[in-house]
């Protein structure tokens, strides 16, 4: 009896789950842009820091966890630069350079980075189980604020423990909020495509069938 093979390519993030290519991909970044531009006018300014809370960061979370690492990357890269040529997509629908280059420019850079390493957990399967995923968006916050609190101690002038109390610590409960919920929804939405289409691959490659 002659045996034939039967490759079945696993699907690595989410987005590899719709179907197309480019134009699907094209599509996927920029509703990636448009969500954190949405969530970023979800902002509470705080009277004692000039960074505010906004619902930036789960957005990042979610949709790089989504994408992988490239569309996620061009998402947030597509969001800061939308942002920055004046469309009112930062926080609290300000625009320009001003804010690359003011106190919260630091953020908006680390939703790059955090893009991109959230994109890599999420390709190599670490979104599937609620725990890994909290790990994976506490990491890619933490990613963030390294970036944000010394681009804000820098501009603002601040010590090392001020830019730490006015950029860091009152974000801490809703930063935990927000990945608890990228948490719980990436994991819930590998189990609704199903446990056999939504397994990871081994080694990056796509896994093999056999029918005899």
């Amino acid at each position: 009896m002659q045996s034939t093979g039967t490759a079945v390519q696993r699907p690595a993030v989410l987005a590899d789950l719709v179907p197309g290519t480019l134009v699907r991909d094209v599509a996927l970044v920029i509703s990636a842009a448009l969500l954190t531009a949405l969530c970023a006018q979800i902002a509470i300014p705080l009277s004692f820091s000039p960074v505010p809370i906004t619902g930036q960061t789960f957005a990042v979370l979610l949709t790089a966890a989504a994408l992988g690492p490239l569309r996620g990357v061009a998402g947030q890269g597509l969001y800061v630069l939308l942002g920055l040529v004046g469309l009112p997509f930062y926080s609290e629908g300000e625009s320009g350079v001003d804010v690359i280059l003011g106190a919260t420019g630091g953020y908006l850079i680390g939703f790059v980075v955090a893009a991109w390493v959230v994109g890599v957990c999420a390709q190599r399967g670490l979104d599937r189980s609620p725990a890994r995923a909290l790990a994976v968006f506490t990491l890619g916050s933490a990613v963030i604020f390294a970036f944000g609190v010394p681009w804000l101690a820098v501009v603002a002038g601040l010590g090392p423990a001020e830019a730490i109390a006015l950029g860091l610590l009152p974000f801490i409960p809703g930063g935990i909020v927000k990945a608890l919920l990228a948490a719980g929804l990436l994991p819930a939405a590998w189990r609704l495509v199903g446990d056999e289409r939504g397994r990871p691959r081994d080694g990056g490659g796509p896994d093999r069938e056999e029918a005899h």
